[in-house]
């Protein structure tokens, strides 16, 4: 509908650069005015006011009906003059507003919209937008503003050479154009080109010949010296600015890798490679922070070994025993006493001695009290950053998210126009390609339906299925118990029988070999078994994969903690064992080798080895298809032995950063020679956030909980480490709060806060319910964030119905007000 015009330039808008044509009611206004002119051909009005609805109301006497300019007016007359019923007809099918014969006023309004409007002539933008650019010179030079004019001083829009006369008249308006762009500063300059509803070559030519012209200016006018080297000065830096934020944006890790294999294969397997990363950074956090407060203070100041180190042989990089045993790499490395600068402890393994010769004011660093609050502290802050991460992704994934509107943005906004190298043009093309594959294949995707007969069929499928699955994961896991009982028994009896040491460390490698068998060969049961039941949507396919892989391996993981914290650290004696700490250390490291090991071997066999046979044998250019699923749950389960080694094994997050940056390189090759895009592309929108939801709760949650429970509950070693001669981990702590205590006794308060907050597991339940409210309250915001959004795309709907609707009462009512004899005369015209 038609409003006044607000010529207020001083409104928010003209400032922040928020310019288009769809925002400003004046350009609609002038174009109005443009159609009456070029409709009427020769009749001129002094001044253009718009006028309210009322007065258009009013105008049922006017002979002449106002048109568009355009294939509809065209069409309009091609039926008045009986050229064409059958275009009438086509007319009719395109929109449903002109099926109907309109009035004069109702054609005002409809004319006067914004959508009718817009981008019809570029004479009357040039125009208008030379008009512009005369107020924002105007304003600078703080001339009053328009609104300060009687109404019937205001400067009419024709003033400014609205009308058209032919190129010459155009081209002196370009000319006055470029004039009042150049007299504008550069921010102006450049928000006036970006709000003109030109093409990009017609802005760019306006530009090009405002910077010629300033330039001869410049040239023509001595510019002084000091002048000069100023500007230089910031060209400089600013090319500098830029050129370390082009610099900064290439460090990103994977980049280029990453934005290929998006383009080839799609958002699934991109989230394999994102989650990949994410876990080494977490690693990285983790290096860094038991790096400095544990490793290095230990490695500067080394104790006294009892025994001297056995040489190496070679087999301790698949054990982890032998030469490495006595290392910063285990626990039982680290001494128990308080590390003082400049003092050599000589091996003293009493809890919390000094050398007497060493001055108790220099600067100290009790090792026991850092190895317990590094620990505690790294689990907790990356509690943190997970919580955050989870929150964080569930916002971005139960987004409003409908298919036809993202896919429209993918069509015609997606491309970057900066983008001009060719490598980088082309994997752009491919990564909006796949994109609309995606979003494409989830548009038409329908929902089947189905007799009763084939659901009965379906639900025995699944059931049978799931027997199979669960059968066979429990047989596994029943092998793993009694084959890890069987290892501990043997293990008793080479400590009562001696035997070789490398024949020893060899068999230990038996049980983490077996495990990484079965987490390599079950999961391909489990694909068989999808392939039986035969899902129509592959995301549905990938959920009940994810919940038969984490079945499995969260199991595994149960049955290895019953293990080592039950079997082997209740009774460590009866198996020889100085220092069980050490010993789980060594086992979580084989099992984490391992597990690479076998990684690889699956990429050989299962991805290049059925390339090879599919193409030489088969005669068949068909690839095997990555499995996200598989993949993602072997990077979570490596990730959980990693967190439960981080107690005895402070270097194994070193250990897992090798693994991951050897793992993306290994996999990322072979995804991009041995495998293919999926067959049905499919856009998984929350994978990312099942990633992360499994690695807080079932992965994090877990090794946390074990961890505590070591700390708390477990006896440690009374030989090794820095625990030695406590009943538990956590009474570090507790010591170190006494002697404060001691030492000034107004810090008694302390001790009762500690007493009451950290020993007591009850506040230990409350923060975790509290971690667990907060993403629960967010994950309801979430929700009623897309509940909202829904609601108003709706209205937005309903909108566009009430604003046809009205135009319709609107015709009626006119229809109803003309005479009969009026209306038999517009029937006889109409033949």
């Amino acid at each position: 509908m038609a409003r006044n015009v607000n010529f207020d330039l001083n409104h928010p808008q003209m400032e922040a650069g928020l310019e288009s044509p769809v925002d400003e009611e004046g350009v609609h206004d002038s174009f109005h005015q443009l159609i009456n002119e070029q409709t009427q051909r020769g009749a001129r009005s002094d001044a253009f006011e718009l006028q309210p609805l009322q007065e258009d109301l009013e105008q049922e006497n006017e002979d002449e009906i106002l048109y568009m300019p355009d294939s509809r007016g065209d069409l309009r007359d091609q039926r008045r003059h009986g050229r064409g019923e059958d275009l009438v007809e086509d007319e009719s099918q395109t929109d449903p507003l002109i099926a109907d014969r309109w009035s004069s006023a109702t054609l005002k309004i409809l004319s006067s919209m914004p959508s009718r409007t817009i981008g019809r002539s570029r004479g009357a933008i040039i125009s208008q937008y030379y008009n512009r650019t005369m107020k924002l010179r105007r304003r600078k030079q703080s001339r009053p503003t328009i609104h300060e004019f009687s109404r019937s001083a205001r400067p009419s829009i024709l003033g400014y050479g609205m009308e058209t006369d032919g190129t010459e008249e155009e081209t002196k308006k370009r000319e006055r154009l470029v004039n009042n762009l150049q007299n504008l500063s550069v921010s102006d300059r450049v928000r006036m080109l970006r709000g003109m509803p030109l093409s990009v070559p017609e802005k760019r030519e306006l530009r090009r010949l405002a910077l010629q012209k300033e330039r001869r200016t410049l040239s023509g006018s001595q510019i002084p010296c000091y002048s000069r080297l100023k500007y230089y000065i910031i060209i400089a830096v600013r090319h500098g600015w830029y050129s370390l934020l082009s610099f900064l944006h290439s460090l990103q890790l994977w980049q280029v890798a990453l934005k290929r294999v998006s383009g080839r294969f799609g958002t699934g397997v991109l989230s394999y490679f994102l989650f990949l990363k994410t876990l080494l950074f977490f690693n990285l956090f983790l290096f860094l922070v038991t790096g400095v407060f544990l490793v290095l203070p230990q490695a500067v100041h080394p104790p006294k070994l009892l025994q001297e180190r056995p040489k190496f042989a070679g087999l301790e990089l698949l054990t982890g025993a032998g030469y490495f045993t006595d290392t910063v790499m285990y626990y039982g490395y680290y001494s128990n006493y308080t590390l003082l600068r400049g003092c050599d402890h000589g091996g003293k393994n009493e809890s919390d001695q000094t050398s007497p010769e060493c001055e108790p004011g220099r600067l100290s660093y009790k090792m026991p009290l850092a190895y317990f609050f590094t620990i505690s502290m790294s689990f907790f802050i990356t509690c943190i950053i997970l919580v955050y991460s989870m929150s964080k992704t569930f916002g971005q994934s139960f987004r409003i998210d409908k298919s036809h509107s993202i896919l429209a943005m993918k069509v015609f906004c997606s491309w970057d126009f900066k983008v001009i190298k060719g490598s980088s043009v082309q994997l752009m093309s491919e990564n909006i390609c796949t994109q609309i594959k995606e979003l494409l294949a989830e548009v038409n995707h329908k929902k089947v339906t189905i007799t009763m007969c084939q659901r009965l069929r379906k639900l025995m499928i699944h059931t049978l299925a799931w027997l199979i699955c669960i059968t066979c994961s429990t047989a596994c896991l029943l092998g793993i118990y009694y084959l890890s009982e069987h290892m501990h028994q043997n293990l008793q009896h080479s400590v009562r029988f001696i035997q070789d040491p490398l024949v020893n460390e060899a068999s230990l490698l038996a049980l983490p070999v077996v495990v990484s068998l079965i987490n390599m060969l079950l999961p391909g049961l489990f694909y068989l078994a999808a392939w039986m039941e035969d899902y129509e949507s592959p995301s549905v396919r990938t959920y009940v994969a994810i919940c038969r892989n984490l079945m499995l391996k969260v199991s595994i993981l149960g049955v290895l903690c019953y293990h080592w914290l039950y079997r082997v650290a209740s009774n460590p004696s009866s198996i020889g064992l100085p220092c069980w700490e050490t010993f789980v250390g060594q086992e979580l490291y084989r099992f984490l080798l391992m597990d690479f090991i076998f990684t690889l071997l699956d990429t050989l066999c299962g991805e290049l080895l059925w390339r090879v046979f599919s193409e030489k044998v088969l005669q068949r250019r068909r690839k095997p298809v990555f499995d996200i699923v598989r993949n993602v749950l072997e990077l979570i389960y490596g990730q959980s032995l990693a967190w439960l080694g981080v107690l005895f094994t402070p270097l194994l997050p070193a250990v897992q950063i090798l693994k991951l940056l050897l793992l993306f390189y290994i996999k990322k090759s072979s995804v991009m020679m041995n495998c293919q895009a999926p067959r049905k592309p499919y856009r998984v929108s929350q994978m990312t956030t099942i990633f992360i939801t499994l690695l807080c709760f079932p992965s994090f949650l877990g090794a946390s909980v074990c961890v505590t429970y070591t700390m708390w509950s477990i006896t440690p070693s009374s030989s090794c480490g820095p625990f030695r001669e406590l009943k538990t981990m956590f009474q570090a702590g507790k010591i170190w709060v006494q002697e404060l205590e001691k030492d000034n006794p107004k810090l008694s308060v302390l001790a009762s806060v500690h007493t009451y907050l950290v020993e007591n597991p009850f506040f230990l339940f409350v923060g975790a319910g509290i971690f667990l409210i907060v993403i629960y309250f967010h994950i309801q915001v979430v929700d009623g964030q897309r509940k909202i959004i829904s609601l108003l795309q709706e209205q937005i709907q309903n909108e566009g119905e009430d604003k046809k609707f009205l135009i319709t009462r609107l015709q009626s009512v006119h229809e109803k007000k003309k005479s009969p004899a009026r209306r038999l005369t517009s029937q006889d015209s109409s033949c």
